[in-house]
């Protein structure tokens, strides 16, 4: 009997080693168009009531080389106990024999991946690049899109909106970047508006605007909406994956939007684009973290190559 291969455990840190910008963005539009040609099955994901009014969500998805799980616990009440909300792991296995391969930290996954769809999307949306972003929110998301766009697009300028002023002065001083500063709003040489809240009512509220990008990536169940309504309808609109922003883009659906009208990722990657205000909605999808799995492994091999030489 063959001996089973060693199984990888990785933490936060070297998860994110493992997920470098570009190669992510090259497997997540891989992954896109796996999915849409039946390539990837990703279920919609379950959510399970968890203890402390928390809840347990499971985004399994399979692929011809690799399966993978991810399995998070989301606990609102730990911002209370200064800890992270989002805890969990995802699981990857080979595609042959089911076998497990590696074990990343699940939070670093869910950030990584959901920025790599919204660099991905700009790539489009904004060929030249940002020149000036503002992003709304303070959190993991909106730091994780921070970072990313320091490290892709070094010249943006970056203004941070929180929900208080003290909120975003903190966080402007704790990265500490000349790059990166607060704002009360959002400037007119804005090109590039990214929401990353949990918002119950919009939060970005002016006119869609000809060379002004909008990417939403906040808003994930039905009751949550951060881009007004009128902005929404005036916009050329995607989405990451059509089925499940059906049921959880609260910003489209209580906007009303025509569904048939609304555009997938792959319609973006590979049709033309408008040139009249557009709008990227993400709500996320577990073929997203097939394709992290995908990069983690190449660059784990890749990793191993290396040191053995």
């Amino acid at each position: 009997m063959n001996p089973r291969p060693a199984l990888c455990v990785h933490g936060a840190s070297a998860t994110r080693t493992l997920l470098p910008w570009p190669a992510l963005m090259q497997a997540v539009a891989q992954a896109a168009r796996d999915l849409k040609r039946g390539g990837i099955q990703a279920p919609p994901r379950q959510a399970l009531p968890f203890p402390q009014g928390g809840v347990l969500l499971s985004m399994p998805a399979t692929a011809a080389d690799i399966g993978v799980h991810k399995l998070v616990n989301v606990v609102a009440g730990n911002r209370d106990r200064d800890l992270p909300t989002i805890h969990g792991m995802v699981s990857i296995y080979d595609g042959r024999t089911g076998e497990p391969r590696l074990l990343l930290d699940g939070p670093t996954v869910t950030t990584r991946r959901t920025v790599a769809v919204s660099m991905l999307g700009l790539s489009r949306l904004l060929p030249a690049g940002p020149r000036h972003a503002a992003i709304f929110g303070t959190g993991t998301q909106a730091q994780g899109h921070m970072l990313a766009l320091r490290e892709l697009h070094p010249d943006c300028r970056i203004d941070i909106i929180g929900r208080t002023p003290a909120q975003a002065n903190r966080l402007a001083s704790q990265l500490n970047q000349a790059q990166i500063r607060a704002a009360a709003d959002v400037a007119d040489t804005v090109d590039l508006v990214i929401t990353a809240t949990t918002s119950a009512r919009p939060v970005y509220r002016l006119p869609a605007l000809a060379g002004r990008v909008i990417v939403a990536v906040g808003a994930y169940r039905a009751e949550l909406a951060e881009i007004d309504p009128a902005t929404i309808r005036a916009s050329t609109l995607y989405v990451d994956e059509i089925e499940g922003a059906r049921h959880e883009a609260g910003d489209y659906l209580q906007a009303g939007v025509d569904w048939a009208a609304v555009r997938d990722l792959t319609d973006l990657l590979d049709g033309p684009v408008p040139a009249g205000p557009c709008l990227l909605k993400t709500v996320g999808c577990a073929a997203w973290d097939l394709a992290a799995a995908r990069c983690a492994l190449a660059r784990q091999a890749a990793l191993s190559q290396e040191s053995a030489r």
